[in-house]
């Protein structure tokens, strides 16, 4: 129901937007956020966004860096990845669900899913 695109191979200061395309239900009123999981770590909150877009949260890593935004209408969330680095390297997920603000980060409460796709960033 959440499918990811975009991702690829690119140079450290380089950018990359990816989107995840939502199908099979309207998740114009979840939450949506990114997560990512470097080889041979844990996986990561990178960002989310309410479903008004009122809302937004950046890990303190990507802050400054990347934008997360949605358009309802087309039942998409995108990632604007900017100034990528090496440590940015990692397979990219979409998460939604409904979710408070203090619980956006935690990546066990959400039940739907991408299949994820993979950030290299080369030096």
């Amino acid at each position: 129901q959440l499918e990811e695109s975009g991702g690829g191979l690119v140079q450290a200061g380089d950018s990359l937007t990816l989107s995840c395309a939502a199908s099979g239900r309207t998740f114009s009123s979840y939450g949506m956020a990114w997560f990512r999981q470097a080889p041979g770590k844990e996986r990561e909150f990178v960002a989310a966004i309410s479903w008004s877009s009122r809302a937004i949260d950046y890990a303190h890593s990507v802050k400054g860096r990347f934008t997360i935004s949605r358009d309802n209408t087309q039942n998409t969330v995108d990632l604007q990845m900017n100034s990528l680095k090496p440590e940015d390297t990692a397979v990219y997920y979409c998460a939604a669900d409904y979710l408070s603000p203090d619980t956006i980060r935690v990546d066990s409460l959400y039940n739907y899913w991408g299949g994820g796709t993979l950030v290299t960033v080369s030096s």
